[in-house]
């Protein structure tokens, strides 16, 4: 697993289009992504996060330790009868981090839940180390009794860097989120309701050092480094309410918090 930086910033949304033409000259469009009608290397990705019933990782984020891990099913744009779907855990390590992910299509989501059985459904290039990730996934979720607690939604776009392709920027725009969701809504719009109206997410990732020019800009547009988490805050607007709180692990899904 390579660890990376991962910066991350709030950007006004009415400061967009002059974001990105000063980016321009040093970016390229994700290559992974076409140019839609308007122009923009965009797609929409969405991710299912996953908890204990206590809020573990929640409060992990809320407390800020430096080694920390996020549990979700990420899919992209809409639902399609050949949709792909990754299991995905998210790790924190200090100021870096990794990822371990692992490809299955979305009609065989539900069974792998079910039954645990990778070989049968995990595909995709590097099978034996998506084998191995699918694998850890799964054992924390039996072992942790991981259930659905925030769909997270938004419009990315993503670019690498011209002189060094593996730096990467991201505007991830629209930020939106429902709470208790099943396997069924990763595609839905449904119940959605904006983190930060009026804001963007720049991202900006890269392995060793941020390029100067990247720097460059950070400091141009007097953008102030954040500890963004988009699913603590996604739950956040949902529960205003100060004290802990967990779900009923007796459900799998839409039960109210309790508060301790």
């Amino acid at each position: 697993m390579m660890l990376r930086y991962e910066r991350k910033y709030f950007v006004p949304n009415d400061r967009l289009d002059e974001l990105r033409a000063r980016l321009m000259p040093f970016v390229n469009p994700d290559v992974h992504t076409k140019v839609g009608e308007s122009g923009l290397s965009q797609y929409t990705v969405r991710s299912i996060y996953y908890d204990t019933p206590f809020m573990e990782y929640y409060y992990e984020k809320k407390e800020g330790l430096e080694f920390r891990n996020k549990f979700r099913i990420r899919g992209y744009d809409n639902q399609k009868e050949d949709s792909i779907v990754f299991l995905e855990i998210k790790r924190k390590l200090s100021n870096r981090i990794g990822k371990h992910r692992a490809t299955l299509k979305f009609s065989d989501l539900k069974s792998l839940l079910t039954t645990g059985n990778t070989r049968d459904y995990i595909n995709g290039p590097k099978l034996p180390k998506a084998l191995k990730d699918a694998d850890k996934f799964l054992f924390y979720y039996y072992s942790k009794s991981l259930k659905p607690v925030n769909l997270v939604v938004y419009d990315r776009e993503a670019f690498h860097g011209k002189f060094d392709d593996e730096v990467r920027i991201t505007f991830d725009k629209n930020v939106r989120t429902s709470i208790y969701p099943t396997i069924d809504e990763l595609y839905s719009e449904e119940r959605l309701k904006l983190i930060t109206p009026g804001f963007f997410v720049l991202e900006i990732k890269y392995y060793n050092i941020m390029p100067t020019w990247a720097r460059s800009i950070v400091e141009e547009f007097s953008l102030q480094l954040e500890a963004i988490s988009k699913y603590s805050s996604g739950l956040d607007i949902h529960h205003t309410t100060y004290g802990r709180m967990r779900f009923s692990p007796i459900s799998l899904s839409r039960n109210p918090f309790y508060r301790l």
